[in-house]
C-alpha cells in the first residue's frame, strides 16, 4: 500500500504540481459542478469512454486549488484506469488507501475526493456511502464512470436522493468551433460531422489512424465494459448487433426485427438476448433509443423505436461510405444536442406521419424535422407538411443545409441545421 501511496502522490496535489494535461475546458461541465460544491450531494459524472470525463474531473480539482485556495492535501484523486492501481479491486482496498492518505498528509478540514471510473472497483458503493455519510469528518465526493447502472445498486437505495448525476457528452458543435477557433458557418458544421467529436481525436492526423482508434474504442466499451461485465460467451454476435444499430441509425427498428433479420442469416439467437445485448450497448452510452409517441393521445407507443450513436465517428472512421448518408448525420447530430440540452426526445407519429423529434424540458416543448435539403416542392410539402397538421401552438422547425430558406405563414421556422444547434448547447 505505501508503494501505491508514492505512485498516488505522483497524480495528486500532495507534495507538488502533477504533470497531467487539463486540456480543452468544458466550460458547461466545469461551471455544473463548479455550482454544486460545498454541499453533501455525490456528484456522480458518467458517460461514454474518452468522452472527456477525466478532463472534466481534473479541470475542476485545478479550479479548487487555483480559485478556492484549497490545499493539494485535501484533494485526493484515483484513477482507476491507470495500470499502476490495478491492485485496488474492491472497498477494502479502497478504504485502506484512503486510510493510508490521510495519515500520511493529515488534511485538515473538508477533504475532497475524487474517484476516476469507479465501476472497476467492486463493492465501491460502500465507501461512498461511508464517507459521504460520516458523521465527524467532513467530505465531499465525486466519482465517474462509463455506465449508467452506476447507481442501480446499493448506493442509490442508501443515499435516497443524496446524489446528483452529470453526464458528460461528446464535444458540442460550439465547443467543437471553440476549440477549432472557427466561425459557425456552414463549412465548419460540415467538418464537424464528417469527422468525431471525441477529444482525443483533435490531436490524431493520419485518417488511419482516427480508424484504429475507433476499432480500439469499439473493441475495449465491446470486450471489457460489456462482454466481461456481463459474462457474455458470443462475442461475434454482441459486435454484430452493434454494426446493425450502426447501419441503421434513425430508422424505425425493432427487437423482432433484428431478430428476423438475424435468422434470414441462419445466425442462431433469441429475443431475449437481443434485447439484453441492446440494454448493455446503452448502459454504457454507445447508443441511445427513441421511442415513438402518439401525438394525437401523448401516449408511448409500443414496438419499433429509432436509434442513436453517441459518436458519429464509430460510422464516419469505421464504415466511411456511410458519411454519404448526410440525412441520417444530421438527424443524430441534432438528437445528440437535443439530450446535450436536456431534453427528453421521442418520436412523433401520428396516422402514418411522422415528426423526427418531440422534445420535452420540463413545461418547454417542440417540434424538429430533419432533412438534408429541399429540393422539390414534394419534399417541401412531406417535411413541413408533417408539422402542419400538428394543430398546437408549440414552436415547430424544420432544420435542412438549404442555402435558402423558407418563409411559411403556418408558425413553422426554416432554420439551419447549423445554427440550431449552435444556439442549443
Amino acid at each position: 500500500m505505501k508503494k501505491l501511496l508514492e505512485l498516488l502522490s505522483e497524480i495528486n496535489y500532495w507534495e507538488a504540481t502533477p504533470d497531467f494535461e487539463l486540456g480543452f475546458m468544458r466550460k458547461r461541465y466545469s461551471d455544473a459542478l463548479w455550482n454544486l460544491l460545498g454541499n453533501q450531494l455525490v456528484k456522480v459524472i458518467v458517460g461514454q469512454r474518452r468522452s472527456g470525463k477525466s478532463y472534466v474531473v481534473r479541470q475542476l480539482i485545478d479550479r479548487l486549488i487555483n480559485e478556492r485556495r484549497v490545499d493539494g492535501k485535501n484533494i485526493f484523486y484515483l484513477n482507476k484506469e491507470m495500470f499502476e492501481f490495478e491492485t485496488i479491486k474492491d472497498a477494502k482496498d479502497l478504504s485502506e488507501i484512503i486510510h493510508l492518505y490521510e495519515t500520511a498528509y493529515l488534511p485538515k478540514g473538508k477533504v475532497y475526493i475524487f474517484i476516476d471510473e469507479v465501476q472497476n472497483i467492486s463493492d465501491w458503493e460502500k465507501v461512498i456511502v461511508s464517507l459521504a455519510q460520516h458523521p465527524i469528518k467532513e467530505y465531499e465526493v465525486f466519482v465517474t464512470g462509463s455506465n449508467s447502472k452506476l447507481l442501480s445498486g446499493e448506493l442509490a437505495s442508501l443515499l435516497s436522493g443524496r446524489y446528483i448525476l452529470l453526464e458528460v457528452f461528446p464535444f458540442s458543435y460550439r465547443e467543437f468551433l471553440d476549440y477549432r477557433n472557427m466561425n459557425n458557418k456552414k463549412e465548419s458544421f460540415i467538418d464537424y460531422v464528417t469527422t468525431s467529436a471525441l477529444p482525443e481525436i483533435f490531436h490524431l492526423d493520419a485518417e488511419e489512424t482516427k480508424r484504429n482508434y475507433f476499432q480500439s474504442l469499439k473493441n475495449t466499451i465491446l470486450l471489457k465494459d460489456i462482454m466481461y461485465r456481463h459474462n457474455i460467451r458470443d462475442y461475434v454476435l454482441l459486435e454484430d448487433i452493434f454494426l446493425f444499430l450502426l447501419h441503421n441509425v434513425g430508422n424505425l427498428t425493432s427487437v423482432p426485427a433484428i431478430l428476423k433479420y438475424f435468422k434470414s442469416k441462419n445466425r442462431k439467437t433469441d429475443y431475449k438476448t437481443i434485447s439484453q445485448y441492446i440494454s448493455y450497448m446503452k448502459e454504457t452510452y454507445l447508443i441511445h433509443e427513441s421511442p415513438r409517441f402518439s401525438l394525437k393521445t401523448k401516449e408511448i407507443l409500443s414496438g419499433e423505436k429509432k436509434y442513436f450513436i453517441n459518436d458519429m465517428g464509430f460510422r464516419n472512421y469505421l464504415f466511411s461510405h456511410l458519411i454519404k448518408d448526410i440525412g441520417v448525420i444530421l438527424e443524430n447530430t441534432v438528437y445528440m444536442h437535443l439530450r446535450m440540452a436536456g431534453y427528453e426526445i421521442r418520436i412523433g407519429y401520428e396516422q402514418n406521419s411522422e415528426v423526427d423529434f418531440f422534445a420535452t424540458k420540463f413545461r418547454e416543448k417542440q417540434y424538429i424535422q430533419v432533412a438534408y435539403v429541399l429540393p422539390t416542392k414534394e419534399t417541401i410539402d412531406r417535411e413541413f407538411g408533417s408539422l402542419e397538421k400538428i394543430k398546437d401552438n408549440l414552436p415547430k422547425y424544420v432544420l435542412t443545409m438549404d442555402d435558402m430558406l423558407i418563409d411559411n405563414d403556418k408558425g413553422i421556422v426554416h432554420q439551419h441545421v447549423w445554427d440550431y444547434i449552435f444556439n442549443l448547447v
